[in-house]
């Protein structure tokens, strides 16, 4: 048997390819829509992809399942354990298997059992994995959005990002039985994430690719409660918020996407067209570095700088699906990568770019403060501190008479700022900060800033508090 592991950053987001070398058959399990690297992988490894998978209709990237069927031919392997609402709705079912639990497949030599693990979503599957050219017992289990290093999946996704009131309850209970189920299997087991640290669909994912699941019985927090109450409020309790998009993702993986090689290429447009648009109000994000969008920039657009792998997940906050988005990219050079990486979260209405150059003349620039700067305004008690971290974030610890809004709810919520103040936005490092700052200003915003110092920085040099009960 023959195991790769792929690891999209931006999304941390793993995917597998599984093949028996004797048959050169290949399975892949939760791809995303850059298909690419499986199909390298196969024909390096002299592998055909005769089968694809995934444990669950995923809600942070755009499946690549169809998109490899359409590539290679193979057959579609999808779960049929959901209710009505979370069923797969394929317009061709000759090439597609609906899996229930328990159900068995081969890819040549290798034994593929699906275990159905509701809780993260009611359709959810886990797959056993046994090599039977060497052994009669199973090596491990592929648990997509299950079971995580260190963390197990949350429940509330349903109702807080696809808007199914009263399901999150009902999911933790499920992930709890889910969870004792696995109780019950070998500690030998390997255990083959969908998911590492930095990802919205758990609270606490460990950073290491895989585990065991002895391992995970021993430290993982989820497998230390035997009642039900109190497993699930742990669960629920603390959830980072849901991006905004994961509702788009919910239903274009359940409907289909089309595919990408019916896309169109954005052009590069010149600076009439630049100056046209951001009038007309699209939304213009500027992916280069955060130091050069504060020393020169143009109002209306929005600061998302590529510098950190989470800019695809901040930009899946604030695009609208329905309309165009245009880009500002640092270079030609990194178009491919984004154009990979925003398509991988469905965002195919790329409609044109620019480069440093086209912008020219009407730029500005945004003000960027210190801590000590703020600490000689306090007194005088004319400034707002915006506090754009998560909301554990700002329980825990936050600048004292700070307003909360985090970053992805505010262009929801201007209004609840003043006009006639300075606002100071703030996070942990000057990233997200600057985001908000360049929507504020977008906004109509005149008196606006962005903190530049870290956490360890600002609360050191002014007055916090917690909110923590």
């Amino acid at each position: 048997m023959l195991l790769r592991y792929f690891y999209d950053e931006a999304l941390a987001q793993a995917s597998y390819l599984v093949g028996c070398a004797k048959t050169g058959e290949a399975m892949v399990v939760d791809p995303i829509r850059d298909v690419e690297p499986y199909l390298h992988v196969a024909r390096r490894e002299g592998l055909h992809i005769t089968h694809v998978t995934e444990t669950h209709i995923h809600a942070d990237f755009v499946s690549g399942l169809r998109e490899l069927v359409a590539r290679t031919g193979a057959r579609a392997y999808v779960s049929d354990m959901g209710d009505a609402n979370w069923k797969y709705e394929f317009d061709d079912d000759r090439n597609v298997v609906r899996l229930r639990d328990g159900d068995i497949w081969m890819v040549g030599n290798i034994r593929v059992q699906a275990l159905h693990t509701p809780g993260h979503t009611p359709e959810h599957l886990s797959f056993m994995i046994t090599d039977t050219a060497v052994a009669d017992e199973p090596m491990g289990v592929f648990t997509g959005d299950f079971l995580f290093v260190g963390d197990v999946g949350r429940p509330d996704l349903l109702e807080e990002a696809a808007g199914l009131v009263g399901t999150k309850e009902v999911g933790a209970r499920q992930q709890f039985d889910s969870v004792q189920r696995f109780k019950a299997l070998p500690d030998y087991l390997q255990i083959w994430p969908g998911h590492g640290a930095g990802s919205a669909c758990g609270k606490a994912l460990g950073a290491i690719p895989s585990t065991t699941l002895g391992y995970e019985r021993r430290f993982n927090p989820a497998f230390r409660f035997s009642d039900q109450a109190a497993f699930v409020r742990w669960l629920l309790d603390g959830q980072p918020e849901p991006p905004r998009y994961f509702a788009q993702m919910k239903r274009v993986n359940k409907v289909g996407v089309p595919l990408l090689s019916s896309l169109p290429a954005p052009q590069r447009l010149g600076r009439a067209e630049l100056h046209a648009v951001l009038e007309q109000g699209a939304l213009v994000v500027d992916l280069r570095p955060r130091e050069d969008y504060a020393r020169a920039s143009l109002t209306g657009t929005v600061s998302i700088p590529m510098d950190s792998s989470a800019y695809v997940t901040w930009i899946g906050w604030f695009v609208e699906y329905d309309k165009p988005l245009y880009l500002i990219l640092p270079s030609e050079d990194h178009l491919t990568a984004v154009l990979r990486n925003l398509r991988n979260i469905g965002v195919d209405r790329v409609a044109g770019y620019w480069l440093p150059d086209d912008v020219g003349e009407r730029v500005t620039t945004l003000p960027v403060w210190t801590s000590a700067q703020v600490a000689e305004r306090l007194p005088q008690n004319g400034l707002v501190l915006l506090d754009v971290r998560g909301k554990a974030e700002f329980t825990r610890r936050h600048i004292r008479g700070a307003k909360h809004i985090p970053l992805g709810f505010l262009p929801r919520q201007l209004a609840s700022l003043p006009s006639d103040r300075w606002i100071i936005a703030y996070c942990s490092s000057g990233y997200r900060s600057l985001v908000a700052a360049s929507w504020l200003r977008r906004a109509g915003f005149a008196q606006v800033a962005t903190l530049q110092d870290s956490e360890d920085r600002w609360a050191e040099t002014l007055p916090v508090e917690s909110s923590a009960q």
